[in-house]
């Protein structure tokens, strides 16, 4: 393991087209959840100049059963879109809530997928695909995420609530964020290069009001990341020049294309999976959550200082077909007594996407939250980020007592 080097991540705003596409999957996700919690979801959403599309596969009680919609359900998916994107803040010519053209292609869940996921019988319900998830947690922060990670989303999340609260009047919804770190023992203990571009106001290229932009940023930095950070950095602010068009109007927009932003910035592996746009019977989603939580309470434990967690799953199936620990050598016992605990816990259901489901408590509308600004890392806020709490450090240490 190496304890000396430079590492990099990035972050995108909720006014990134992909994350405008995002958003919008999990506002459906929502919408449906709360009319019925064993909803299924699959919503993948186009953004583009003028143009939101919808496609997936669906099935929820009161809005869409046995082929046929309810009456007023798709009005309701319309007004859930066009919020969203009114949230956000896109009210300019080439992308704007109210006047985007709207197109609803979702349509009913395959049989044969049901006939997999859904329990019945002596069948517990399956996992709604196969796949891998990774989770993940050091001690670089006190939410227990990568430095460059968590720096990246909290520019941009003060940028994001300067523009709503009119702070900064002269921003525009789509940015882009990057954060250099240089690591020595393992810390981090410089931050060598500031990447922000972000979307502005009329004239604010040039000038006065380029420098005002420029200076509003470096502010902003200033007052996210540690002073001792900062005492050598390069930035680059908006390095092509101009940024007056952006959004979906400068780029198109799909759900499912930040998986890196959405996780550890590239800290870890990723199995390849969005989870925007699905409900939690998708391991994509619920597998990956429940790896965060397990690495989350390891660390928390004291029991390793950055750690791994892989799970694995076959479509149809409720046991996980593997589990896989790796502590990278900082470890305070052997990363086989530790997935030999996860494993013994009984609260935790066998990972069987019942038993994450039902430990996490994720039937229920929290996604579109998730969204923007990543997925980990989050305060455990009533019931939004479950997966972020630290309520099992007790468990393993008894379990590994």
């Amino acid at each position: 393991m190496r304890s000396n080097y430079l590492f990099t991540s990035e972050s995108v705003s909720e006014g990134h087209p992909d994350k405008v596409a995002d958003q919008i999957s999990d506002a459906i996700v929502d919408l449906f959840l709360s009319k019925d919690p064993e909803a299924r979801i699959a919503c993948e959403t186009l953004t583009t100049t003028q143009l939101v599309v919808l496609a997936g596969e669906i099935r929820c009680k009161g809005v869409y059963e046995n082929g046929a919609w309810a009456e007023g359900a798709q009005e309701e998916i319309e007004r859930t879109v066009r919020n969203t994107v009114k949230r956000i803040g896109y009210e300019q010519d080439g992308f704007h809530w109210e006047t985007f053209r709207f197109e609803n292609n979702l349509h009913g869940q395959s049989a044969h997928i049901a006939q997999g996921v859904d329990a019945s019988g002596n069948k517990d319900e399956g996992a709604g695909d196969q796949g891998i998830m990774f989770g993940y947690a050091a001690d670089d922060t006190p939410d227990l995420m990568p430095a460059t990670l968590y720096y990246s989303h909290k520019i941009l999340e003060r940028m994001a609530a300067d523009r709503h609260s009119g702070a900064a009047p002269f921003l525009e919804p789509d940015a882009k964020s990057q954060v250099t770190l240089r690591y020595e023992g393992s810390k981090p203990v410089a931050a060598t290069a500031i990447v922000v571009s972000t979307q502005h106001g009329k004239g604010y290229d040039e000038g006065d009001k380029e420098a005002e932009l420029h200076a509003y940023v470096r502010k902003v930095v200033a007052d996210i990341l540690p002073a001792e950070l900062l005492s050598d950095t390069v930035y680059h602010i908006n390095p092509t020049g101009s940024f007056e068009i952006g959004g979906p109007d400068g780029d198109a927009g799909l759900t499912g294309r930040k998986i890196i932003v959405d996780t550890y910035g590239g800290a870890a592996p990723h199995g390849g999976g969005a989870f925007s746009g699905k409900d939690p019977t998708k391991v994509d989603r619920s597998a990956a959550y429940i790896t965060r939580y397990l690495a989350k309470n390891i660390v928390a434990a004291g029991l390793a200082q950055r750690v791994t967690i892989q799970l694995a799953y076959a479509i149809g199936v409720s046991k996980p077909l593997s589990l896989y620990v790796d502590t990278h050598g900082t470890g305070t016992v052997g990363d086989d007594k530790i997935e030999q605990a996860i494993q013994g816990i009984e609260k935790l259901g066998g990972l069987t996407p019942r038993g994450i489901r039902t430990h996490l408590g994720l039937n229920k509308p929290i996604y579109e939250r998730t969204a923007a600004y990543g997925h980990f890392g989050r305060q455990a806020e009533g019931d939004y980020f479950p997966w972020e709490k630290t309520d099992l450090v007790e468990d393993l240490k008894a379990a590994l007592a």
